[in-house]
């Protein structure tokens, strides 16, 4: 199958970015990006080096490792090896003053590795404007995430509940998933922007186990397998009947993700407090839903949405206890959580082709984290799910 990013995608994406910065940054001369998520965004491939692109002439691609990959698998017109910054530099003639870089992202100690060639002496971030511009979806694009959508609505709708047995850990669910998900075509990672995320598969638990705190900023929570490695599920809390099971997790296709939370009840049905509980965040995310469309706000959607909602209802809704986050939704693409975030501050109006992920949820406490995600394309007529129906509570009984 070709997989290689088309060249007329490159060049839009390019030309996008210029448009962006020109448009934000009007003085912007040198842009250095050195992440590899953008870098694939921008030339098709991701590899050892740094994309340097002047204002008023084309980008280039330098390579450390592997040129060989880089060239095979990419249609970005202008790669060249370098073995270190200073072929580089001697390849791009002067540097301005004040280079734009990742800054959410870029160490330090690559900077300055990058400064000795390039004598800079300041930096400004170019870190919300490729966010921008990775936002809004081409078709091409488009058609992976679909393809990614259906792969995660079949597991977890369909594989899922047969998966769910007595006395299993929330570690061996967690493999069986992630088993599944790689069978049915995922790429076999979650990637996030967030600095100092890790994460094999998402937050998966059994009853409180999903609303155990974590340091992720998400309204779900996660006990893991151990402090040192607070991902997956731990080994030691096993099913049993009458547990929640909380599953929140992506799946990507060529580097794309969706983002997807499905809820099981296991051998008995809920208390009735939780089961009307989740059935409001459906509602949620169904009327959130709706007000995707092109030249809405993000923060317009998220104050009408909360401004209908009840203070009963409020309590540990979008966390539990004092671990409340203040947004119903976010981007996916590339990575989990990208632009537009569905907040207060958020001021952009949507763009059709935006791909947002909805996640309306509530803890309750004996129980865990209810509610439900699915991801949605902003259309015209309000956003369109690509990962699936299914309302949730699934009973496994």
């Amino acid at each position: 199958m070709e997989h290689k990013t088309p060249a007329s995608e490159l060049r839009d994406r390019m030309e996008r970015f210029r448009l962006r910065m020109e448009r934000e940054n009007p003085s912007w001369e040198f842009a250095a990006i050195f992440g590899r998520t953008n870098q694939f965004y921008f030339t098709g491939t991701m590899q050892d080096g740094v994309l340097l692109i002047p204002r008023d002439e084309e980008g280039v691609l330098w390579v450390r490792r592997s040129l060989e990959r880089a060239e095979d698998e990419s249609h970005f017109p202008e790669i060249r090896p370098m073995k270190s910054f200073r072929d580089a530099a001697a390849g791009m003639g002067a540097c301005p003053k004040t280079v734009h870089v990742e800054t959410e992202t870029v160490p330090l100690a690559l900077l300055e590795r990058f400064r000795k060639y390039f004598p800079f002496t300041a930096t400004a971030s170019l870190d919300a404007q490729a966010a921008k511009v990775r936002s809004v979806k081409s078709a091409y694009e488009l058609a992976i995430l679909e393809r990614a959508g259906r792969i995660h609505r079949h597991v977890l709708e369909d594989c899922v509940p047969a998966m769910l047995r007595e006395g299993m850990s929330e570690a061996e669910l967690g493999g069986e998933v992630f088993s599944r998900l790689v069978a049915e075509g995922h790429h076999g990672i979650a990637r996030f922007g967030m600095f100092g995320t890790e994460m094999i598969l998402g937050q998966l638990g059994f009853g409180e186990s999903s609303i155990y705190p974590t340091g992720f900023d998400g309204p779900g929570g996660c006990l893991g397998a151990a402090p040192g490695a607070p991902v997956l599920g731990s080994h030691d809390r096993k099913l049993g009947t009458g547990d929640l099971v909380f599953v929140d997790c992506a799946c990507g296709v060529q580097g794309y993700h969706t983002d997807k939370t499905v809820t099981y009840m296991f051998g008995r049905p809920l208390l009735e407090e939780a089961i009307e509980a989740h059935r409001r965040c459906v509602e949620v995310q169904d009327r959130t839903a709706s007000m995707l469309r092109p030249g809405i706000s993000p923060a317009e959607i998220y104050d009408t949405i909360l401004g209908d909602l009840d203070p009963v209802f409020l309590e540990n809704f979008m966390g539990y206890g004092k671990r409340r986050v203040q947004f119903l939704g976010h981007g996916v693409g590339l990575q989990v959580d990208e632009m537009p975030v569905i907040a207060r501050g958020f001021d952009e109006p949507l763009e059709e082709g935006m791909v947002i992920a909805l996640e309306p949820k509530k803890g309750v406490q004996g129980v865990g984290m209810v509610g439900i995600e699915n991801t949605f394309v902003v259309a015209r007529g309000g956003g369109r799910c690509i990962t699936g129906a299914n309302p949730g509570l699934v009973p496994v009984y």
